[in-house]
């Protein structure tokens, strides 16, 4: 009897046993989901994840360019055509002559009148025009300066140097109002998780095209260079076509003229007597200087100083991609439990003189793996400090104007990168020439001279943006940082 009793209640335990494994099964794998996708939660209805990874589709775009441009090319033309770095460095330092009009390109954006009732898509697609028209020039501008076409060399560079000009005005157009429809199509609570997003992506298509770009150039020839720029070129338009696509909705307002509103110059006036505004973005320009003067300079390094292949050093982009990767979700995580954004970004600046030290001493010791985790930091480095004075400019800005701060944020950070990176070539050509000349010693006529100079400079400048950053953290601020959506990125 008794056991007849009990035989009833055997599914029910099992039941509920089944019940409690389930909802235990279910919350790990919720909390594995927000671990190892830091952008999961991210999605809302109105804007799901797989349409907010489309519209990264644009970052990656933008991610190829820069690396084509900033890596392949400035080492192709230094080392294999026999260019002067100097004029090399003038090139790649062209697209970053139209980055101070980028908050000038987000606030027309912002006020557009349009017949079509779009505000945001007419600036990314004309951007992207001007990134294949750039990309469509460069092989041409290629064949002419290694003697495969018709007439001087000097045609060639005249090409070039337009169409670096032109995918340089594309990618700032594109990706200033392409993180400006993202944050329209995002709530005002997700908007720095979906812009952090973006700029993920943006690493990604970096190192995903480093690597790649470096694979097939590992037996390196003028027409496998001039196939791999035509692809880069078609792969824009393709690219940027599926991320536009159905994303931003025809409105009847932009189609009529707005109201009279404040012009750029009165709202960027108000915003830089902002106290605290001009220190910092002084610690932005010096700190964007130090991590860019290197830039056209450590692929040439390592093939002329340490004589690695193309392939080899077209790849220590990628590693740099991958350390900066690594510092952004470090500093992300940090600012998700509350630390203070110019404190981190006096900690990647700190880093970054650990990264040219191990760069400095590479070339003297021939060690190329130092080279690379010298890559690697300094990528760490700029990480946290991007994300670090990033958090800090939108923390000053008024409400209503984070999108001017992030312009002026980006404008600077662009624009002293760009006149560092021209500063750092012209000084390696001179003291590299004076130093073979014999003109500074018996003991420094090696052609290291020159990229330590370069070196050192930038290890100055990263201690004169500590100095800079210093009163800026001693004051706590008392507004929350916004977050990044990398709180749980697994370190």
């Amino acid at each position: 009897m008794k056991a007849s009793l009990a035989r009833p209640a055997k599914p029910e335990r099992a039941g509920a046993a089944v019940r409690a494994e389930a909802l235990k099964n279910g919350a790990f794998w919720n909390r594995l989901g927000t671990a190892f996708l830091p952008f999961a939660d991210v999605a809302t209805k109105e804007l799901p994840l797989s349409r907010l990874l489309r519209l990264s589709l644009f970052q990656v775009s933008v991610g190829m360019a820069a690396v084509l441009l900033t890596g392949t090319l400035n080492r192709v033309m230094i080392v294999e055509l026999g260019m002067s770095a100097s004029v090399v460095a003038a090139m790649v330092s062209l697209p970053l002559l139209f980055a101070p009009l980028r908050a000038l390109v987000g606030f027309k954006s912002d006020h557009h009148t349009s017949l079509l009732g779009w505000k945001r898509v007419p600036y990314i697609w004309f951007g992207t025009m001007l990134q294949f028209g750039g990309f469509a020039i460069l092989p041409f501008a290629l064949l002419v300066m290694s003697g495969g076409g018709q007439g001087s060399p000097v045609y060639g560079q005249i090409a070039a140097a337009l169409g670096f000009l032109l995918i340089g005005a594309g990618m700032h157009t594109t990706q200033t109002a392409g993180l400006a429809l993202a944050t329209d199509l995002a709530t005002e609570e997700n908007r720095p998780r979906v812009v952090a997003l973006l700029y993920v992506m943006l690493l990604l298509g970096m190192m995903i095209s480093a690597l790649v770009i470096g694979q097939l150039l590992t037996h390196f020839s003028a027409t496998r260079l001039v196939q791999i720029v035509s692809s880069v070129a078609i792969m824009t338009v393709i690219l940027n076509v599926i991320a536009l696509w159905k994303q931003e909705a025809r409105n009847r307002g932009a189609m009529t003229p707005r109201e009279a509103r404040p012009s750029f110059r009165e709202t960027w006036a108000q915003f830089i007597a902002q106290p605290k505004t001009f220190r910092l973005l002084v610690a932005v320009g010096l700190g964007s200087a130090a991590f860019s003067m290197q830039d056209v300079l450590l692929e040439p390094y390592g093939g002329q100083i340490l004589g690695l292949s193309v392939g080899a050093t077209t790849s220590l982009t990628a590693l740099w991609a991958m350390g900066m990767l690594a510092g952004f979700g470090l500093a992300a995580r940090a600012l998700g439990r509350g630390g203070e954004p110019n404190r981190l970004a006096g900690f990647g600046a700190t880093a970054g003189i650990g990264a040219f030290l191990c760069v400095l001493f590479a070339g003297p010791i021939g060690s190329a793996p130092l080279l690379a985790v010298g890559a690697i930091i300094i990528g760490f480095g700029g990480g946290l400090f991007s994300v670090g004075t990033l958090t800090a400019a939108m923390g000053i800005s008024d409400e209503g104007r984070t999108g001017l701060a992030l312009g002026a944020w980006g404008a600077v950070q662009a624009s002293c990168g760009g006149l560092a990176i021209a500063i750092g070539a012209f000084a390696r050509d001179l003291i590299s020439a004076a130093a073979v000349a014999h003109d500074l010693g018996t003991t420094l006529a090696v052609p290291t001279t020159g990229y330590a100079f370069v070196y050192c400079v930038e290890i100055v400048l990263l201690l004169a943006t500590l100095v800079a950053l210093g009163p800026l953290v001693r004051v706590r601020e008392r507004k929350p940082a916004p977050r990044f959506g990398l709180t749980e990125f697994p370190i």
